[in-house]
């Protein structure tokens, strides 16, 4: 995908065990952004998902491990920064989010002076909603991260967002792997790189295919994981990768 001044943008779908939804995710992806550059992590999946990843122009990258998708964002964004892309662009590969959505992210890391955009689920658009546990998870979560961000934000655990060139370059060297760190400790590594967050409101899709990740017991220990994963995040040094500049 190339946007003004011939800005080369890569999307990374982080795919463990999605050999059922991924083949459609990436024949839309291909039909709305005929010009963008795909890489599919597979994370250690025990299905089909390295050989129905293989269509089109998409890059593969193949981890021995499941390491989560934490880890093999890390991957993704080490490849985007050596291969020199301008924007890379975090999509789920079960088909939640909609590749329409991926002009207006990238859009507005020009038009909101943004290193980081975030797709936001509960930003006005969409009827997309949680309950219980992990609703009040997020709201406590936004709240917070939202002031160390220092802008609003609605939807902190987002798996759907943009990064420029020097957030590309401040993931690569330190990303976290750990549950809810690609998310929640990605925000505070950005905010304390002194990196600019901000978020547009997407629609969010059902699931194209497989089986969710989250089940009913992951969903009532979502609350003390996500807080105690907040807690971790902002009680961490300040990191060398900070130091990143372009």
């Amino acid at each position: 995908m190339t946007v003004a001044g011939g800005t080369q943008v890569l999307v990374i779908l982080p795919a463990w065990n999605e050999e059922e939804a991924l083949p459609g995710v990436l024949d839309e992806l291909h039909a709305a952004l005929p010009d963008a550059d795909f890489l599919v992590v597979n994370d250690g999946s025990t299905d089909r998902t390295a050989t129905v990843a293989r269509r089109g122009r998409t890059k593969v990258l193949d981890l021995p491990l499941n390491l989560g998708v934490g880890g093999a964002m890390r991957a993704g964004y080490k490849f985007a920064a050596r291969a020199g892309y301008d924007v890379a662009i975090q999509l789920d590969a079960d088909g939640q989010h909609d590749p329409a959505d991926v002009e207006q992210i990238v859009a507005a890391l020009q038009t909101e002076g943004a290193n980081v955009v975030i797709g936001a689920r509960f930003a006005g658009e969409g009827v997309y909603k949680v309950r219980g546990p992990r609703r009040w998870a997020m709201r406590v979560l936004s709240s917070t991260l939202s002031l160390v961000t220092k802008t609003r934000l609605t939807d902190t655990t987002s798996g759907f967002k943009a990064c420029d060139r020097r957030a590309i370059a401040v993931f690569a060297a330190d990303y976290p792997a750990e549950y809810l760190g690609d998310t929640i400790e990605a925000l505070v590594i950005a905010s304390r790189a002194g990196l600019v967050v901000r978020q547009v409101p997407v629609h969010m899709r059902p699931r194209a295919g497989g089986t969710a990740s989250h089940n009913p017991f992951k969903a009532a220990l979502f609350l003390s994981q996500a807080v105690f994963a907040l807690a971790i995040a902002l009680s961490r040094p300040r990191r060398a990768a900070e130091g990143v500049t372009l």
